[in-house]
């Protein structure tokens, strides 16, 4: 006993207007397709559901049981696909991001209203969490992609680079180093340097010559893969390359022409940080209070100077950090997040790009 959809709609078309020829019309077919549809719904059921006269129908007590259930039915199912078919033509959704809490009162916001004045009827969830919870969230499925730097790999997820950056320093600006045009590395280790917990740290003092064990074991793991990809960068004549960390280094004699002085031996230059904190604009707001200095993406701008500080390309290394869009593994994204995917993409990619230096700097 399975009636069909276009039954149930001739049957609540019919109980509506009391009429064959108006029901016809309501389902735009012929009076007689009309009533065929009625008597294969009463075939299925096994029971009458109208009583026919000359003069008009009557519903008959199964059809009074059926008429609102049916109806019902059929009016959510509606409302249903109306609500798919406004999702895929982006009419309407919601999409929820998560970043990094610097991202998210940064760049995303610029997203965001960009995003806005072409599809006004999409909303954007910006979920900014420590950097370490970003995957996380992706993940548990509270956010239906998260943009972040680099991070070991992790199993169910999905990893697309979105952007490359340079490191830049953020200092007062009274500092002696804020009448440089740039500075090297080893041009920080005499100040106190404040630096991220976690991740973000490791990464970037195993690149200045730490000998933790973490990165003793990365760089291990790793040189196979970072000496092929030296030869050939080196053959295509690529002033810098990858490691295994996701960090890039311009080479010394690149370095040397754009510094202006001898390269530094990026090995020989452990930074010892003064401070870690959690989030950027903890460290940004100590910077401001005259406590130390920072290293920082050039996304982080307009907070830098909304803080009255400097930001001073860095360079003997060039060292750049990778940002990915993450995913859940094999779960395809709704229209209105990969809508909103391809639109970041596009955005970060675009030659006008309001945020400013979103890729590598040419040095």
């Amino acid at each position: 006993m399975n009636p069909t959809l276009r039954q149930m709609r001739a049957f609540v078309a019919l109980a509506k207007t009391g009429n064959f020829t108006l029901a016809a019309q309501y389902m735009h077919v012929t009076q007689s397709a009309l009533s065929g549809l009625i008597k294969e719904l009463e075939q299925t059921l096994g029971v009458r559901v109208v009583d026919r006269s000359t003069r008009r129908i009557a519903l008959t007590e199964t059809g009074n049981e059926l008429y609102p259930l049916f109806s019902q039915m059929i009016d959510d199912l509606d409302r249903a696909l109306a609500n798919i078919a406004d999702q895929a033509q982006l009419r309407k959704g919601i999409v929820r991001v998560a970043v990094p809490q610097l991202m998210a009162c940064t760049l995303l916001p610029q997203v965001i209203a960009a995003w806005r004045e072409r599809y006004p009827d999409i909303g954007v969830s910006l979920s900014d969490s420590p950097v370490e919870a970003v995957t996380t969230r992706v993940l548990s499925g509270e956010t239906d992609f998260g943009i972040g730097p680099e991070r070991d790999s992790a199993p169910q997820l999905e990893a697309r680079e979105l952007m490359e950056m340079p490191f830049e320093a953020v200092v007062p600006p009274d500092h002696p180093l804020a009448r440089r045009r740039r500075v090297g590395w080893s041009d920080l280790a005499p100040y106190p340097l404040i630096t991220l917990r976690g991740q973000f740290t490791e990464r970037l003092l195993a690149d200045m010559g730490g000998e933790g064990e973490q990165a003793t074991r990365r760089r291990a793991a790793g040189a196979a893969g970072a000496a092929g990809a030296a030869a050939t960068a080196g053959a295509a004549g690529i002033s810098g390359v990858v490691g295994t960390s996701g960090v890039s280094s311009a080479t010394g004699a690149q370095a040397g022409r754009t510094n202006g002085h001898r390269p530094d031996n990026v090995r020989d230059l452990a930074l010892r940080p003064a401070h870690e904190v959690t989030y950027m604009t903890t460290a940004l707001a100590m910077v401001a209070s005259g406590l130390g200095i920072t290293v920082c993406m050039p996304y982080a701008a307009p907070l830098v100077r909304l803080h009255g500080l400097r930001m001073l390309p860095l360079d003997a290394p060039v060292l750049t950090r990778r940002f990915f869009v993450y995913t859940r593994e094999q779960r395809s994204l709704s229209p209105a997040a990969a809508a909103f995917s391809t639109f970041l993409f596009d955005w970060i990619g675009a030659a006008d790009n309001p945020a400013g230096a979103l890729r590598t700097r040419a040095r």
